[in-house]
């Protein structure tokens, strides 16, 4: 028998790709329904969180917010699984930010198996919790989600700014300024408009539309900068919240200045009482520059 011709030899390779391509795309076929079930099925996973205790906190504080730590890193752990499933199951073509607002969790069930104070750091407290999270996909309407867009996010001095929200279901919803510097400004509520519950579905503006209130780009004073890089952050809870300690007063809004260290701290702790289940939030970025 004579030897094969090159043609033959590609005809062989070409085959051979095929058939290869062909199996990969049988084992894709096959695993493809398994990920579009594991993403929707409860996952049990482990997890431990800590909490440092304060001069004015008590030891249930303490536990409460070990135990809200854990919880909270179960869910992330658990909803990177969902979300790698999820984005298997939408052929990887998902943006990142659609990707996590598509799919968050809720603790089902959960067992402490340890609970303690760090054995160095006596101030330190642990808790490692094994926790069932079930995933939430807000997109299909379970769940608490919020929308966020601003009417512009390339802003110069001076122009004035509108910021567009929407809750799935009836929610309190705050709005925070986060400046260059880290000062925070909570817009709503206020002393003018108190009243932050939100009904579901709704198209809602701040300021409102009756024009009371006006919301400019302003940079700091003292701030050198030609362009300053600065968030909106939207919280909604199911339920009213005490999210922040009294700052000081800027005419009808409250203002926590960067020297403020504990807000952030104070918020995180307010955030960690809250069932994970029940509040979400949303940011968005825009650019203040300076005009020509």
């Amino acid at each position: 028998m004579g030897s094969p011709s090159a043609s033959s030899i590609d005809r062989d390779k070409d085959l051979g790709a095929f058939m290869k391509g062909f199996v990969v795309a049988l084992c894709l076929g096959l695993l493809l329904p398994l990920a579009a079930v594991a993403a929707d099925q409860p996952l049990w996973v482990e997890a431990t969180g800590e909490a440092q205790m304060g001069e004015m906190e008590t030891l249930r504080e303490v536990r409460d917010r070990a135990r809200r730590d854990a919880e909270s890193k179960a869910v992330e752990t658990a909803v990177g699984t969902f979300i790698k499933s999820h984005t298997l199951v939408s052929n990887s073509q998902v943006a990142e930010d659609l990707i996590y607002a598509a799919v968050r969790g809720k603790i089902a069930q959960e067992t402490v198996l340890s609970a303690d104070w760090d054995a160095r750091e006596r101030t330190l407290y642990r808790v490692k919790l094994r926790a069932l999270v079930e995933p939430i996909y807000p997109e299909k309407g379970q769940g608490l989600a919020v929308q966020l867009t601003l009417s512009r996010t390339d802003l110069k001095e001076g122009d004035e700014v509108r910021i567009f929200y929407q809750v799935s279901e009836p929610a309190y919803v705050y709005i925070f300024s986060v400046a260059a510097d880290g000062s925070v400004t909570l817009l709503l509520p206020n002393a003018a408009q108190p009243d932050n519950l939100t009904p579901p579905g709704k198209p809602c503006q701040f300021p409102p539309a009756d024009g009371r209130l006006r919301l400019t780009a302003t940079f700091l004073p003292g701030y050198k900068e030609a362009v300053a890089e600065e968030r909106i952050k939207v919280i909604a809870t199911r339920k009213k919240e005490e999210l922040l300690s009294v700052g000081f007063r800027e005419g009808v809004f409250q203002v926590f200045d960067a020297e403020s260290t504990g807000m952030v701290s104070d918020l995180a702790r307010r955030l960690n009482r809250i069932e994970l289940a029940d509040w979400t939030e949303a940011t968005a970025t825009y650019l203040l520059k300076r005009r020509d």
